[in-house]
């Protein structure tokens, strides 16, 4: 028991026996091990104790097997700089590359299970979590690592759809129809709902504590307060309805029109509405933001991907027809400024390039599926199919392939060498890449 008399958990006992089972060896012992074990091995050792962490950046394990892996650095880099950077500064760094060159050059496959019972198409993932909803009346929870094993689950209890949701470690916050719903996600669950007809008809939203913020099909944003449970701005940001929403890291707020034009409003300061510029390409479908880099990407209605950078400019640095349709997704790892991965109607999976807007993968899956095993977890038996990916080239005709290899791709989400997707079917499908 613990000192308030309570008895300790089943999952701080593991965590616990874990922890005694990593410190348990020896550093000298530790040593020989990882000398066997490659890179991605090391990075992931690293951070399973404080142990383990030592040992690993004593021995400077990361530079040599980076050394060994890459006779001439790409960037430049010498020794001496390299040594001189922090532990999390090399893994950082060599993850994102080996993230970048397992989307770019595979193998992969797709793993897909039944997750819903109707088609769904929203998935955002967060802490090693994957949410998924929009179409029923649930959410369900899997896990990023382990993403057959369904871990949580709320309910919708009002007649009104959900549009739109985002979540943190606490709670779901989601649009339903004319007003904001929180589920807090402890056991005791504890649903709030605010009064009807909040706002005109909300087309989409974004979730930043305390605030989240509807797009609305009146061209305003309303942002409301999760504390006060009150509007407390209303900013008129488009002529034509708010289709897409981003925040910055610094409380900027980027919208997109159905009308193909981008706007930002800082909501810290209440700082009138500035017109970033037009897509050129019909109506703006979906945005995505890298803090690391600053840069903005816009998915159109045409299949184009445009991108800015907030910090120099309202015109656009590239503007690329990736597809030959509507864009409807798209998203990247936080820290990675190289590539980013689209999804939209014609069900091709494509990674770009952030800097110059060049295509460089697009991937369909296979017809055929086979069954790797089922399993009964907590809500349900789960089947586990594998589907193998093809990749194309620029001259394959998209058109001519079958509809059942390249389902419609409604949202995406970007894991470490993985990407979950959603179809408006009731499949939950990850597409995972190794090096």
């Amino acid at each position: 028991m613990d000192p308030s008399g309570r008895q300790p958990s089943t999952a701080t006992v593991k965590n616990k026996k874990k922890k005694t089972r990593a410190e348990a060896l020896s550093h000298d012992v530790l040593c020989i091990i990882f000398s066997f074990l490659d890179l991605v091995q090391l990075i992931r050792c690293s951070a399973v104790s404080t142990s383990w962490s030592k040992a690993v950046n004593k021995l400077k394990l990361h530079q040599t097997e980076y050394f060994k892996q890459h006779h001439s650095d790409p960037n430049g880099l010498n020794g001496a700089s390299f040594s001189q950077r922090s532990l999390s500064e090399q893994a950082e760094q060599l993850a994102m590359e080996r993230h970048r060159l397992a989307l770019q050059r595979g193998p992969a496959n797709a793993f897909q299970w039944k997750g819903h019972s109707v088609g769904v198409n929203q998935c955002r993932m967060k802490m090693g979590k994957v949410l998924t909803g929009v179409g029923d009346k649930a959410g369900h929870f899997f896990t990023a690592k382990n993403y057959r094993k369904l871990v949580d689950s709320f309910l919708i209890d009002h007649i009104a759809p959900l549009i739109d949701f985002d979540f943190d470690e606490g709670k779901v916050v989601g649009l339903v129809g004319t007003r904001m719903c929180i589920w807090n996600r402890a056991e005791t669950r504890n649903v709030f709902s605010s009064r009807e007809n909040l706002f005109t008809k909300g087309l989409c939203m974004r979730y930043v504590d305390p605030e989240s913020v509807i797009g609305c099909e009146d061209g305003k944003v309303r942002v409301f307060d999760l504390y006060s449970r009150k509007c407390s701005q209303i900013i008129k940001m488009h002529q034509g309805p708010v289709t897409c929403l981003a925040f910055t890291d610094d409380q900027l707020l980027v919208c997109g029109s159905s009308l193909g034009t981008l706007s930002l409003s800082d909501l810290s300061s209440d700082q009138r509405v500035v017109l970033l510029g037009s897509t050129h390409s019909a109506g703006v479908k979906t945005l995505c933001f890298n803090p690391s880099s600053y840069m903005l990407f816009a998915g159109s209605t045409a299949g184009n991907v445009s991108c800015w950078d907030l910090r120099k400019t309202n015109r656009p640095l590239w503007d690329t027809r990736v597809s030959p349709n509507v864009v409807y997704s798209m998203h990247h790892l936080r820290n990675d400024t190289s590539t980013l991965v689209v999804g939209g109607i014609d069900g091709v999976l494509r990674t770009v390039d952030q800097v110059t807007g060049e295509v460089i993968s697009r991937y369909i899956m296979d017809d055929s599926s086979t069954v790797l095993h089922r399993s009964t977890e907590r809500f349900g038996t789960v089947q586990i199919e594998r589907r193998k990916l093809k990749s194309l080239s620029e001259d394959d005709r998209i058109d001519l392939m079958p509809r059942a290899s390249r389902p419609q791709i409604t949202c995406l989400a970007v894991g470490m060498e993985k990407v979950f997707t959603t179809h408006n079917d009731k499949y939950i499908r990850v597409w995972k890449f190794r090096k």
